[in-house]
Parts: structure tokens; C-alpha cells; sequence
């Protein structure tokens, strides 16, 4: 019986065990937001970015270094190497030529060749002004695309930036199967193959390929077989949307899903309690960055086109009280949107203490001076009323803005809350501008990024654009948009540091955004993950998936 009863526990040990080690062939990956479309140039959300990270390769990438290397391409331009020139271009500008070759082995999924045909349709698609594609400045420097071969292009671009050889943002389109799509261009954004098509094989040369995709749910990606780097370790990983976060961590604890991105997972203050209970079971990684907290203010509402209302909003609101009480002060006050980790912040710009006794005086000054209940009316008998809008399920940021909302009645400011759905929110009410007051969400950047397409007057979303751009506040300074012309193209870094050094003044100084902190995200891993490796900026380690390993 014994002997029968031991025969039998080896038999149930081994099956268990047998199970373990095949989910471990699985991931599945827990994150808070769900792509408002799978077009890689079209919006600009992060929860795209880290699934197709999985799925496509940039030409270019910031490392975990921070450093400016090749992905999709063989070798990085240079001016050094000849594969970069100056040249003058026909309306005698100081222009660039820069040449790239891609992957030799590069292939969509369903067999056919990454060439310059998509590099031309991609080129395409990008100029076109009711395309909907988000960076217009890129594509508009772009001014001509020459094919050498099947493999080998050369961009000529109409000015010589300091970032000449970075082209993370020229995302590659599938020439074979999106053109067709392109028929009729203002209504592309809604026809493209990435969105009615979504599982085709063809959309994808990375390590994976998108195999499922429920909208708000999941997505499944699976391996791709024409992938011509290093064969990914792991059979299927399903990203599943969880867009509360306390549901988060809840399903880590059930065995729901195996790990919560960084990019989009946890709040710092809830990863800090999460890692007093189970760090025994859990790796937790805090990796400051360029993630910017903010409030875009819509300046197109004439309370905020009042600048000292915008100054009074942000005097009235406790910020490092809100890092230090919410965040453990791992979250630092951002007071512009450049990072004291970029070299090119500056420390002695203007900086908004809490300060309630100044936010009254400027809403004094600003004609807001009757009091009914609490609230400030104007002359004409108007209520100081604003909406702020943000994630829907996102607890830290519905915290920030329960505080925030309850200093700003302090002040005689009704400020009233109205969040969406993450897809909602950044697919229309943001891109197409249509909150009425404040909007908070965060951008990341890379390093040294020019903030061009959020600041310059030509980037402001519209009908007639197609709503590309992402100057979402209606932000119109001449000389802020003179700046940003001119700061790509200093090449000198002393001179360059003295230009954002501009930037940051004019930036604090007009506040067409409030500046809230700079995010810690935090990475929560199972121990028998290795490989995933935080960036601290834009590029999301899901570039680098085919590393990732169970032990």
C-alpha cells in the first residue's frame, strides 16, 4: 500500500512538475491600457509601443545605455563613417543625407521581404497632410527618399539636426498589403490593415506576431517564423488589459497573469506596499526616467488663456506633498518637462511653491473676486468651474486628482472629475482636444528629446490635419516655436545647453502645461524571469523580448 501510495505521489509530483516547467514556455503580461489602434506612426500611446515592440523593430533604438544604436538597420550613419554628409539642398538649405541598409534577413511575417518599397510607402503616408500620422515635422524635413537598392536608402532631409541619425519614429509600413488602404487618405487612420486586419502576419517582422486581439481584453502573440534574430525563448505571451490597478495586483496574486509591466502596471505607492508583502516571491525594480506627469491645459478655454489663472492653479496645488505622502518621495516635482537626469536641465528656472496665499491674489487679479459658497464667480457672474480629465482605474492618478480637486476648492476653484477609458481618452478626447480643461496623463521621451511636435504652434491637432500633431494644449509662442527650430539644429552642445536653457524659462515662465513629477516605474517580476531590463525612457524593454527567459 505504502509502496502503492509513493508510486502514485511521483506520478501527481511529476505531472505538477511537468506543468510548471510548460507554462514557463507562457507568459502572460499584465498592463493597464489597451492600444486605440495598432498603427504604429498613428497616436501616440505607450500600451501600442510595448506590443509592438514585440512585434517590429525601429531602425534605430536607445539602449538601456542610453545610447543611439541599430536595430532594423546594419550600421549606424555617421558623419566619421561617410554614411552621413552635409548637403545643400535644392532651396539651399543646410541639409542631411543619411543612408541606411536594412536587415539582409528581414522578412514580414507572411514571407515577404522588408524592402524600400515599404520605405517609400511609409515615407508616403507620413507626408501626406490628412494621413493622421503623428510626426508631421519629421516627415515634412523628410523631403526625399532614394532607393538604392531592395535594401539600401538614402534620406535627404532639409535641415542638419543634432539627432541626424536617430529615426526611431520612421516606423516601416507593409507596403504589400497597407497601400491599397491608402486609396483614399483622410480615411486611412480608420481602413489601415493594423486595425480591420490585426492578426495578418504580414504587419510583423519581430521576434512575435500579434495572433489574437480583443478589444479592451488581450492580446495573444505568438512566435514569427520568418524572425531573423535570436529565437525567442518563450511559445505565447498574452498581454492582458487590467485597467484597474488594484484588480492588477490582485490577479499577480491568483496566477492570473505572471508579471505587471512597468511601462504601464503598478503605482509606485502600491508596488512599495506590494513589495513589504510578497518581494519574498516577486523581483520589484524602481527605474526613475523620462516618464513626465502633467496636466495639459486647453488653452483654448478663456479661463486658462489667463495666465495667472495657470499660475494660480499650479501655486494652489501641493506637489511635494503629493510625492512625498502618496509616493514615498520616489517621485520627484517635475517643475518643466526636461528631467534633472537629462544633461540639458536647468536648475535656476522659475519654480510654483504650494502657495494658497498667491493663488488668491492672482485669481483676485484675474476679475475672479465674488465668493458664493466657496466658489469665485467674475463680474458677469460666470463660475470658476473646470473639468479635469484622466484614466479611467488608474488609483494613483484618481488620488492626485482627489487632492488635487480639494486644493482647488480651497482656493475658490470647482474643479470637476471626468475620466475615460485609457482607449477613449488618448484615441479622441486628448488627440482630437476635445477635454475642455485639464487633462493628465504623462509623456516619455528619449533622451534629449525636442519637445517640437507638443510645443510648436504647427503641431496643434485639427480637422483640417487630420488631428496629427500633438501640440494638445493649443499652445502659440513665436518664440518658443523660433527656439524649437533652431535647437535641432545646434550642433555645438555648449551653445545647445544655453537653448534649452531658453526653452525651460519660456516653458515655467507661460505654463501651457502644469508640471505634477517625474514617475518611478516600477517593474514587478517573477524570479524565474530574467532578461527584462528597464530603459528609463521611450523605448520599452519589450525591444528587446527575444532576451527574456524563464530559468
Amino acid at each position: 500500500m505504502m509502496r502503492y501510495l509513493a508510486v502514485v505521489f511521483i506520478l501527481i509530483f511529476t505531472a505538477l512538475h511537468h506543468t510548471a516547467a510548460k507554462a514557463k514556455d507562457q507568459l502572460v503580461i499584465g498592463i493597464t491600457q489597451f492600444p486605440s489602434t495598432f498603427h504604429p506612426n498613428i497616436d501616440s500611446m505607450l500600451a501600442k509601443s510595448y506590443i509592438l515592440a514585440m512585434t517590429r523593430r525601429p531602425f534605430t533604438v536607445y539602449d538601456v545605455n542610453w545610447k543611439n544604436i541599430c536595430l532594423l538597420c546594419t550600421k549606424l550613419p555617421t558623419m566619421e563613417n561617410g554614411l552621413a554628409q552635409r548637403k545643400t539642398t535644392p532651396d539651399g538649405k543646410n541639409g542631411v543625407a543619411v543612408s541606411y541598409t536594412i536587415h539582409p534577413k528581414a522578412t514580414w511575417g507572411d514571407g515577404t521581404p522588408v524592402t524600400t518599397k515599404d520605405v517609400m510607402f511609409t515615407w508616403k503616408v507620413g507626408r501626406h497632410k490628412q494621413s493622421g500620422v503623428g510626426n508631421i515635422e519629421f516627415y515634412r524635413s523628410l523631403y526625399k527618399v532614394e532607393p538604392m537598392d531592395e535594401k539600401t536608402f538614402t534620406l535627404h532631409f532639409d535641415k542638419l539636426t543634432f539627432e541626424y541619425n536617430s529615426i526611431g519614429g520612421f516606423n516601416l509600413l507593409p507596403a504589400h498589403l497597407d497601400e491599397k488602404n491608402f486609396a483614399d487618405p483622410l480615411s486611412y487612420k480608420n481602413r489601415t490593415a493594423f486595425d480591420t486586419d490585426t492578426t495578418n502576419p504580414g504587419l510583423y517582422f519581430g521576434p512575435f506576431r500579434i495572433d489574437e486581439a480583443i478589444a479592451g481584453s488581450h492580446v495573444v502573440l505568438v512566435p514569427n517564423n520568418t524572425w531573423y534574430g535570436a529565437k525567442p525563448h518563450f511559445k505565447k505571451i498574452t498581454v492582458r488589459v487590467i485597467e484597474n490597478t488594484a484588480a492588477l495586483e490582485a490577479n499577480l496574486l491568483s496566477g492570473g497573469i505572471d508579471m505587471i509591466a512597468g511601462e504601464l502596471g503598478l503605482t509606485v505607492d502600491q508596488a512599495v506596499n506590494f513589495e513589504k508583502r510578497h518581494g519574498d516571491k516577486f523581483q520589484i525594480i524602481y527605474k526613475p526616467g523620462l516618464i513626465y506627469e502633467h496636466i495639459d491645459l486647453n488653452l483654448d478655454n478663456p479661463i486658462l488663456a489667463d495666465k495667472r489663472v495657470r499660475h494660480a492653479l499650479i501655486h494652489a496645488i501641493d506637489r511635494e506633498a503629493i510625492s512625498q505622502r502618496l509616493f514615498g518621495g520616489r517621485q520627484p516635482v517635475a517643475h518643466t518637462s526636461v528631467n534633472p537626469l537629462d544633461w540639458v536641465y536647468a536648475e535656476d528656472i522659475r519654480q510654483y511653491p504650494y502657495n494658497p496665499k498667491a493663488a488668491n491674489r492672482l485669481l483676485d487679479e484675474a476679475g475672479w473676486t465674488a465668493r458664493r459658497k466657496g466658489i469665485r464667480y467674475n463680474t458677469k457672474g460666470e463660475r470658476l468651474r473646470l473639468e479635469i480629465m484622466t484614466t479611467a482605474g488608474n488609483r494613483s492618478r484618481e488620488l492626485v486628482q482627489q487632492v488635487m480637486q480639494s486644493q482647488w476648492k480651497a482656493v475658490g476653484v470647482d474643479v470637476r472629475i471626468k475620466n475615460q477609458p485609457a482607449r477613449v481618452f488618448f484615441g479622441k478626447t486628448v488627440t482630437e482636444r476635445l477635454y475642455t480643461g485639464l487633462a493628465m496623463y504623462a509623456w516619455i521621451s528619449s533622451p534629449e528629446s525636442v519637445p517640437r511636435t507638443t510645443l510648436h504652434s504647427g503641431h496643434i491637432p485639427n480637422a483640417d490635419n487630420n488631428f496629427a500633431g500633438q501640440n494638445y494644449t493649443g499652445f502659440k509662442n513665436s518664440e518658443m516655436d523660433a527656439l524649437l527650430e533652431i535647437i535641432e539644429t545646434e550642433l555645438d552642445r555648449t551653445k545647445r545647453q544655453k537653448l534649452w536653457h531658453s526653452l525651460q524659462r519660456i516653458y515655467a515662465n507661460e505654463l501651457p502645461v502644469i508640471p505634477l513629477y517625474f514617475r518611478a516605474n516600477p517593474y514587478v517580476i517573477p524570479k524565474w524571469l530574467t532578461g527584462v531590463v528597464p530603459t528609463g525612457h521611450q523605448y520599452p524593454t519589450s525591444h528587446w523580448v527575444e532576451k527574456w527567459k524563464s530559468k
